[in-house]
């Protein structure tokens, strides 16, 4: 069991006891550390991070765990963490002037806009989209959109925000999003179907919006294919 510290040793507080070399561990380290987490982030996706980029997110959580250890735990050297943040800092740098001359290393690093609605229909219906529905339709009733019909376009940024484009004059029929479908279910209206009155439907699954006639069927959608649908509002 290590004996606990007597009185304040400035040499180990500053310096420790494990020689000069280990600065060169630690430049190593801390490189290794910081770009696997360049590369989680990155796969993890712009929501994960927030309104941050994903290189200021990294500078957040790699600082946080520099600064924090050495000021509780009495055996992390305080010069052993200041070069952790020195590296920290200087990697986050030289990562800032690459993106700001290289668009293709900006494209690595934070991503591109993504476009999710157009027209009215979802841009993104797999099922590996990073965004589903439910997501997208709740950013959409934060900004006041009440059915799809309403936006003209709408992209993710690469800082994971989203910015909406609406129709000018009267929105066309569009999928309801309106109460939200976990409160109140929309009415789902098979593929074959034969409705009594001409009518707009909207396909559940990716918005695509349809006028059928009296004595008619929707079918299968033309765009994904699925055959659930539900009155469309305008």
């Amino acid at each position: 069991m290590e004996q606990p510290a007597q009185g304040i040793d400035l040499i180990r507080i500053f310096v420790g006891d494990q020689g000069a070399w280990i600065y060169l561990e630690i430049l190593f380290r801390t490189l290794i550390v910081y770009g696997y987490g360049l590369l989680l982030l990155r796969w993890l996706g712009s929501r994960t991070i927030g309104q941050l980029s994903t290189v200021e997110f990294l500078l957040v959580i790699a600082l946080g765990s520099a600064v924090g250890d050495p000021m509780f735990q009495p055996d992390v050297p305080l010069l052993h963490a200041m070069a952790v943040i020195t590296i920290v800092v200087l990697a986050n740098r030289g990562l800032d002037l690459l993106i700001a001359r290289h668009k293709r290393v900006e494209r690595l690093v934070d991503g591109e806009p993504r476009q999710i609605v157009d027209q009215g229909v979802l841009s993104e219906v797999t099922g590996d989209a990073e965004l589903g529905a439910s997501e997208i339709f709740q950013k959409l009733r934060q900004a006041g959109v009440k059915q799809l019909g309403e936006v003209s376009c709408a992209f993710v940024e690469p800082n994971g925000a989203m910015s909406i484009f609406r129709h000018d004059g009267t929105p066309p029929w569009g999928l309801p999003i309106v109460p939200p479908w976990e409160i109140v279910a929309p009415q789902v209206i098979a593929a074959d179907h034969l409705v009594d009155h001409q009518m707009h439907l909207s396909c559940c699954h990716c918005g695509t919006t349809i006028a059928v006639g009296a004595g008619q069927g929707p079918g299968a959608c033309r765009r994904c294919g699925h055959d659930r649908w539900t009155p469309a509002t305008c």
